[in-house]
């Protein structure tokens, strides 16, 4: 097995950094073309372009260079932490099925939050089902934002201004939900649906 030389160690070091995606990263944000930085820094586009794909590590020098360019310490090219991005699972264990409310004899769904564990997300998505139901059992409602359900088994009647509209499978429905509505399983086999819901934009 032969031995790594002493730049190939220097060039596995530094590759652990990204700096050529640090440094792409920081252009794409800034929108500097690759000319156009090579202008500021004096480094040809080819070379800059080098350095971004990591077919070239740069020296220090260069770094500081284009460092001074973005208005940026060295650091930012040092630091190995990553922001982390949110990325949460909820697995199907975790999740509790709910009545529409408590004090409901005839709820006329069940549902189930599907990101509860998610902080400060934008929207909220629920695992709905719909038992069939009588038409004088449902129970209208309304709150802020908009909300779309997408029907995964069986049928459902959405009730919006006072007129109803039958959703079948794979059919799906967008509306304003701060219009009272209120739905029904229709058939003899409960409907399944995702529901998400979302807050008004501010």
């Amino acid at each position: 097995m032969s031995q790594e030389t002493s730049e190939q160690t220097i060039q596995r070091a530094l590759s652990s950094y990204e700096l050529g995606r640090k440094l792409r990263q920081l252009r794409l944000r800034k929108k500097i073309a690759l000319i156009d930085l090579g202008k500021h820094t004096g480094l040809s586009a080819s070379m800059l372009s080098q350095l971004e794909t990591g077919k070239m590590i740069p020296t220090l020098p260069t770094l500081a260079r284009i460092a001074m360019v973005f208005d940026v310490s060295l650091d930012y090219f040092f630091d190995n932490r990553r922001p982390r991005k949110q990325f949460n699972v909820i697995s199907a264990a975790e999740r509790i099925r709910f009545p529409e409310r408590q004090d409901l004899p005839v709820p006329a769904y069940f549902f189930e939050c599907l990101a509860f564990s998610a902080p400060g997300k934008g929207l909220q998505a629920y695992l709905a089902q719909f038992p069939p139901l009588d038409p004088k059992e449902r129970h209208e409602h309304f709150h802020e934002g908009s909300e779309f359900l997408y029907i995964l088994q069986g049928s459902l009647s959405v009730n919006f201004q006072e007129e109803d509209h039958v959703l079948q499978t794979g059919d799906s429905v967008y509306f304003d939900s701060s219009e009272p509505h209120s739905y029904r399983g229709v058939g003899p086999k409960p409907c399944s649906a995702v529901v998400i819901t979302i807050p008004p934009r501010t």
